[in-house]
C-alpha cells in the first residue's frame, strides 16, 4: 500500500503543477486529501481483517462508506470539471452532504450484497451483510434489511435533486447523482460485479 500510496501523490504532483497555471491548485488539494482518507479507511479494514474483528454496523459503516470509494470518485469527478467547480464547492462535498452520503451508501452496500461470498471464500474484511447478521438476523434477513436501506438512499438523492437543500449547483449535483446510478448499473448485475472483481485480481 506504501508504493500505491507514493506512486499516486506523485501522479497529483504532477497534475497540480498544470493546474496550478490554471489558478486551480485547490482542486488537487482535496483530491489528494480523499485519496488519503480512502487509504486510511482501506488500512483500517485491513486491521479488522487480521484481528478477525466483526464490527458493528455503525463502526464498519463509518468506515466502510469511505472505503466505498465514492467520495475520492465524487471529489476526482470535480476536478476535471470546468469552472462551474469553485473552492466552496470541494468544501461542501467534504462536508459530507445528505447526497453524497447517500451516494457512497449505495456503493458500499450494492457492492456488499453481491460480492461478500465471493470475498468472504477468498479472505476478506466482513460485509456490511455479516456485520448486520450480528443483529442475529439470517442472511437473508440481512440482505433485505440492507435492500431497504439502498431504497431510502435512493429516496434521500431524489429528494436532494428536486429539492435542493445547499447551494451547490444543480451540475454538481446532476454529477453526483449520475455517479451513483453508474454504481447501480454495475451492481443490478450481480455476475457482472464479480467478474469486474476477479479480473481486477488478475490484473492486480
Amino acid at each position: 500500500m506504501k508504493h500505491a500510496f507514493q506512486a499516486l501523490l506523485d501522479i497529483y504532483d504532477e497534475i497540480e503543477e498544470k493546474m496550478a497555471s490554471e489558478g486551480r491548485s485547490y482542486c488537487i488539494y482535496y483530491t489528494r486529501e480523499a485519496m488519503k482518507h480512502q487509504v486510511r479507511a482501506y488500512f483500517h479494514e485491513a486491521k479488522w481483517f487480521h484481528q478477525q474483528y466483526i464490527p458493528t454496523m455503525e463502526e464498519y459503516m463509518s468506515v466502510a462508506l469511505v472505503s466505498s470509494g465514492y467520495p475520492l470518485l465524487a471529489t476526482t469527478f470535480l476536478a476535471v470539471m470546468d469552472d462551474v467547480v469553485t473552492k466552496d464547492t470541494f468544501e461542501w462535498i467534504f462536508s459530507n452532504p445528505k447526497i453524497v452520503k447517500a451516494s457512497a451508501l449505495i456503493a458500499r452496500l450494492m457492492d456488499d450484497m453481491v460480492s461478500h461470498k465471493f470475498e468472504q471464500e477468498r479472505g476478506h474484511v466482513a460485509s456490511a451483510v455479516e456485520c448486520y447478521m450480528k443483529h442475529g438476523v439470517t442472511e437473508e434477513e440481512a440482505v433485505v434489511e440492507l435492500q431497504k436501506q439502498v431504497e431510502d438512499a435512493w429516496k434521500d438523492i431524489n429528494e436532494e435533486c428536486l429539492h435542493p437543500t445547499s447551494t451547490a449547483p444543480k451540475a454538481i449535483l446532476t454529477g453526483v447523482a449520475n455517479l451513483a446510478r453508474v454504481i447501480d448499473v454495475i451492481y443490478k448485475d450481480g455476475d457482472m460485479a464479480i467478474h469486474m472483481q476477479i479480473l481486477c485480481l488478475k490484473i492486480m
